[in-house]
C-alpha cells in the first residue's frame, strides 16, 4: 500500500497567476486543489467553473507541467473584472414623474469576493440601501450577509376593477448565513425585520381599503440554489435553479401571517460559436387572501417587456422568459449581441383560483427585439435595450415600449 501510494502522481506546487485586487491567500482558500493532494483534472476543472463565477473573475483556466517523478505543478490563471461598479438609472414612475437611481458596489471588496455598497434613490421620495455579502467570511464554506433599506415609492394597488395610488415605504434591516455544501448547492437563511407603510395619494377609495396602514412585520427567508452554470466571458450553459420561500408574520387586524414561494428555473445552451440561448421560467405562490397588498407584480422591468410598470398584481405567478442572443462583434474588452425574445405570463387573482392562470384576461404575450453592449474586463457591466411588441394582452394595458437597464434581462 505504501509503494502504491509513493508512486501516485501528486501536486507539488500550486501558482495562481493573472489576479492583481484578488489576494492569492483567499483563492487558495476557496478552490478544492491544494499542494500534496494527488493529481485530478476533473476537480480542477470544477476550480475552475467555481472561480468563473465570482464577480472578480472574467475567466480562468489551468495548466498542468510534470516537474519531477511523480510531481506536478498546476498553475491556475485569472483574468479579473472590474469589479468597483457605480450604478446609474434613470426611469419615470406610473404617474410620469422623472427618477433616478445613484449607487456604487464594490464586489471584490477587501479582495476577498466581498460586495459592499449602497444606493441613493429619489423618485418623488428618497429611499436609500446599504449592502454588505461575504460568501466566505467565516471558512471556505460559511458566510454572512447584512441589509438595511429604507425604501419609498408610488405604488398602484388594484381592487374591483378599480386602483389607487399609495406611497409604499419599507424600512428593513435583515441578516443571513450564507452555506455552500459544494459546487453546485448552497442555501442563504436568515431573518428580516422591517415596517411597511401604507398611505393613500389618489384614486378609488373602498371602505374595506384604509387609506393609512403601517404594519410591523418579521420574515423569515430561505433560498436554496442549484447551480451548474458554466461561463465564457458573455456567452452561458447549463442549468441553475432557485428556490425563494418566506413566511411573513405581523400582528395587525388588516393582514395575516402568510407564506410566500417562487422558483426560478434557468436553461441556458451555446448555439454555435456566437448563439447563446437563454430562458427563465418562474413558478410562485403565496397566501391567497383577498388583498390588494398582492404580493407578485406585473411589471416590465421585472418579467414581461414592454407590459408597462406595475399594471397588475397576483397572489400566484407563472412566467417563461425565452431569448436568443447572437454575438455580432467580439473584441478584448467589448461585445455586441443582439438578441430575440418572447415573455409570456399569467397571473391568479388575490382570492383567485388556480384556472385563473389559464383565463384569457389573464395571460400576456409579448415579444421583441434588443441589444446587448458588454464590457468583458467590468463585471455586470451590460447595457440593455429592448422593444416588446404585444403579442396578446387580455387586458389590453400595453401595446409595448422600451426597457432599459444595467445587466442581462436574467
Amino acid at each position: 500500500m505504501l509503494q502504491l501510494y509513493a508512486q501516485q502522481n501528486r501536486i507539488t506546487s500550486l501558482e495562481i497567476i493573472g489576479n492583481k485586487k484578488t489576494k492569492t491567500t483567499y483563492l487558495k482558500k476557496i478552490i478544492a486543489t491544494e499542494i500534496g493532494l494527488v493529481l485530478d483534472s476533473v476537480a480542477i476543472e470544477k476550480d475552475v467553473v467555481f472561480l468563473k463565477r465570482l464577480p472578480a473573475v472574467s475567466h480562468a483556466y489551468y495548466q498542468v507541467k510534470k516537474v519531477g517523478k511523480n510531481k506536478y505543478q498546476v498553475k491556475i490563471g485569472i483574468e479579473e473584472n472590474f469589479t468597483i461598479i457605480p450604478e446609474l438609472n434613470f426611469w419615470t414612475t406610473t404617474n410620469k414623474r422623472f427618477a433616478y437611481k445613484l449607487g456604487l458596489y464594490d464586489y471584490n471588496f477587501l479582495g476577498e469576493n466581498i460586495t459592499f455598497g449602497g444606493f441613493y434613490q429619489n423618485n418623488g421620495f428618497n429611499s436609500y440601501g446599504i449592502n454588505f455579502r461575504a460568501p466566505n467570511l467565516f471558512s471556505k464554506k460559511l458566510g454572512l450577509a447584512v441589509t438595511h433599506q429604507n425604501w419609498k415609492s408610488e405604488e398602484p394597488l388594484y381592487f374591483d376593477d378599480k386602483s389607487a395610488n399609495y406611497l409604499y415605504n419599507n424600512i428593513s434591516f435583515e441578516v443571513l448565513g450564507l452555506y455552500q455544501f459544494n459546487l453546485k448547492n448552497s442555501i442563504d437563511f436568515g431573518l428580516n425585520i422591517f415596517s411597511e407603510k401604507y398611505t393613500y395619494l389618489s384614486g378609488a377609495t373602498d371602505v374595506s381599503i384604509p387609506l393609512n396602514l403601517d404594519l410591523d412585520k418579521k420574515l423569515i427567508k430561505f433560498v436554496y440554489k442549484y447551480n451548474n452554470l458554466d461561463y465564457y466571458y458573455q456567452y452561458v450553459s447549463g442549468f441553475k435553479s432557485v428556490l425563494y420561500a418566506q413566511y411573513v408574520t405581523s400582528k395587525n387586524a388588516f393582514q395575516n401571517d402568510f407564506l410566500i414561494a417562487w422558483n426560478d428555473f434557468f436553461y441556458f445552451k451555446r448555439v454555435g460559436a456566437k448563439g447563446n440561448w437563454a430562458n427563465k421560467l418562474r413558478i410562485g405562490f403565496s397566501s391567497n387572501e383577498k388583498s390588494p397588498f398582492a404580493p407578485f407584480a406585473l411589471d416590465n422591468n421585472v418579467n414581461i417587456r414592454g407590459v408597462g410598470i406595475l399594471v397588475d398584481r397576483g397572489t400566484g405567478v407563472a412566467v417563461l422568459n425565452s431569448e436568443y442572443r447572437h454575438t455580432i462583434y467580439d473584441k478584448k474588452w467589448l461585445a455586441i449581441q443582439t438578441n430575440v425574445f418572447t415573455d409570456i405570463g399569467s397571473w391568479r387573482d388575490p382570492g383567485g383560483k388556480l384556472n385563473d392562470f389559464f383565463e384569457s384576461e389573464k395571460i400576456r404575450v409579448f415579444s421583441g427585439i434588443g441589444l446587448r453592449f458588454i464590457s468583458k474586463k467590468i463585471y455586470n457591466a451590460t447595457f440593455r435595450i429592448d422593444y416588446g411588441f404585444k403579442v396578446y394582452d387580455g387586458k389590453n394595458n400595453s401595446n409595448g415600449g422600451l426597457v432599459f437597464g444595467l445587466g442581462q434581462y436574467f
